[in-house]
Order: structure tokens, then sequence, then C-alpha cells
């Protein structure tokens, strides 16, 4: 009886004990961030938007509790405002700045390595600078 050959593996299993064909990446990071944060604006943003309405129609007694979940008596943020406030204004930046990225990459360009490693680095870097800025604008004001 003959041996069978080895067949080629799929790339996306283990080559070896243990090991993974491929290291993981920023590009990578990046598109399941894209994803993150796609999902988690949509549901987030939706709850507290219904929420916001809700209160509103129910009264000024709803609508002050739901202003007292996110701010302080003298009306500032609290540490959970500061918290969802925050992560929703990275999130879309996070998600633009990403989206930006991929419509560069449907263009045919940006493919090479090191080129799309950059890219990816500096989706991170805008949205956190974006986010900074947004809200040191918004403490100004």
């Amino acid at each position: 009886m003959a041996s069978k050959p080895a067949r080629p593996r799929s790339p996306h299993l283990f080559s070896g004990p243990l090991q993974l064909h491929y290291r993981w990446s920023p590009a990578m990071t990046v598109s399941i961030l894209h994803r993150v944060t796609g999902s988690g604006m949509a549901t987030v943003g939706t709850l507290l938007l219904v929420w916001w309405l809700a209160a509103i129609a129910a009264g000024p007694d709803a609508y002050g509790v739901f202003l007292d979940v996110f701010t302080t008596s003298t009306g500032s943020l609290n540490i959970l405002g500061w918290i969802v406030g925050v992560g929703l204004t990275w999130s879309m930046f996070q998600h633009m700045m990403s989206g930006i990225r991929h419509l560069v990459l449907d263009t045919g360009a940006a493919f090479e390595l090191k080129i799309n490693r950059l890219l990816a680095i500096l989706t991170f870097v805008a949205s956190t600078l974006l986010t900074i800025g947004f809200w040191l604008i918004l403490g100004v004001k």
C-alpha cells in the first residue's frame, strides 16, 4: 500500500506544533476594531438615544434621572459620563479613520507591507489625537 503524499496546508492552519503561520499585525487590529467600533457605536448609541428620547417623553423627573446618571449636580460630566462620552468619541474617530484607510485600500493603493502597516498605525494615532482635540475644544466652550 502506498503512503499518502503530503498535502499542502491552508495558510490559516498551524504550520507546526503550536506555531501560527501568520504574525499579529496592526492591520489585523484595525480591521477587528473597525467592526467592534461600528457595532459598539450602533448598540450603545441606539440604547442611549432611545433612553434619552423616552426620558424626554416621560417628563422632567425621568429626564432628571437620565441626567443624574451621566452628570454631577453642577452639570459637568461624572466619571461614567466621561467614559461613555470619550469612548463613543474615540470609537467614532477610530471607525472614521479606519474607513478612510479602507477607502485608500479600495483604490488599489497601499498594499505594500510597510505602507499598510504605517497606515494602520496612523489610524490609532489620528483617532486618539482627534478625540483629544475634540474634547479640548469642547472644554473651552
